[in-house]
């Protein structure tokens, strides 16, 4: 094989649920942390002092930040209308709603774009998706490891041991990650990623709006899974006298069919989405140098960046 498509294979990518860890950084670091007009950067600069810290300890080749273009797509809400319904702000008409947002959060995010884009790290999201369906298209599509990081445990469904896909989940800061594989899912969980999602939709999410098969919580999903193998197996066993469900929960199961019938494209990230043509690569320089400065200097940037800047140069 030639060095350049070997180079190409092995590759290691890393994809950043970008709203995830601004939020983490927003609740991490002190408000009292503002640029020089008193503006609060506490996500923009909890947010580069994260990517400087993944960037030193995992040493990805590529790097995308992926956003939610919508954090509530219509086609998941036309299937499941509680999905994320307690979470609107204010209902719009014409694009996506509104989502609730800490006063202070919602002016960071477009600073924290512009810096991304000036930096030069690749920052994808795509209409009508969210961050997580980006996350799983452009992991359908890698060559190479793929270091998924995020806070949100429905990307799990992502981990495959083969093709070294696994999560970054950070339980403090960034500098406590839980590096989860196959073997943390089946410790946890009882279930390898393929069959996460199938436990995340019998069990709910009510930070999603998922409600879930009522009476149905994760260790008993988790057993459903282990003797029935996935959700189709269940659906199976629910219709065959011989199979080892309980009375009640034939019963809960049998009455939630219309809710499983359509669960699974509401929870199961989308791989097909029409990705952008774009630049992956980790840039060891800034795309747009000035640009960069005077960003630094309006929002008061400092350590944080200079520390970034030299973490990428090396």
């Amino acid at each position: 094989m030639p060095y350049g498509m070997m180079r190409k294979v092995t590759r290691r990518l890393m994809l950043l649920d970008t709203a995830s860890l601004y939020f983490r950084a927003y609740f991490g670091v002190p408000d009292s942390v503002k640029a020089p007009d008193g503006t609060p950067v506490n996500a923009v600069r909890g947010l580069l002092d994260f990517i400087d810290r993944l960037v030193k300890d995992h040493h990805p080749d590529d790097l995308v930040a992926c956003m939610d273009a919508d954090w509530r797509p219509q086609w998941r809400v036309d299937l499941i209308p509680s999905y994320k319904a307690h979470r609107v702000a204010e209902e719009r008409a014409v694009g996506p709603d509104e989502e609730e947002v800490p006063d202070t959060l919602s002016p960071q995010v477009p600073v924290i774009e512009d810096v991304l884009d000036t930096l030069g790290i690749a920052r994808v999201g795509v209409e009508g998706y969210e961050a997580d369906d980006v996350i799983g298209t452009f992991t359908a599509r890698a060559k190479g490891p793929v270091d998924i990081v995020t806070g949100d445990r429905d990307l799990y469904q992502l981990v495959d041991d083969a093709r070294g896909v696994r999560v970054l989940y950070p339980l403090k800061g960034v500098g406590t990650l839980q590096l989860t594989d196959e073997a943390v899912l089946h410790e946890k969980y009882g279930v390898d990623g393929g069959g996460y999602a199938d436990l995340a939709l019998l069990r709910g999410d009510p930070s999603d709006g998922l409600p879930g098969v009522p009476g149905i919580g994760e260790k008993t999903a988790a057993k459903l899974l282990a003797e029935f193998g996935d959700l189709a197996g269940i659906m199976t066993a629910i219709d065959d006298p011989s199979a080892k469900l309980t009375p009640s929960q034939r019963k809960r199961l049998d009455e939630a069919r219309p809710y499983l019938a359509v669960a699974p494209r509401v929870v199961r990230v989308a791989d097909d989405v029409p990705l952008p043509d774009v630049d992956t690569a980790l840039p060891r320089e800034p795309r747009d140098p000035a640009e960069l400065d005077a960003l630094a200097a309006r929002w008061g940037l400092g350590g944080s960046l200079q520390r970034l800047l030299t973490t990428l140069r090396t």
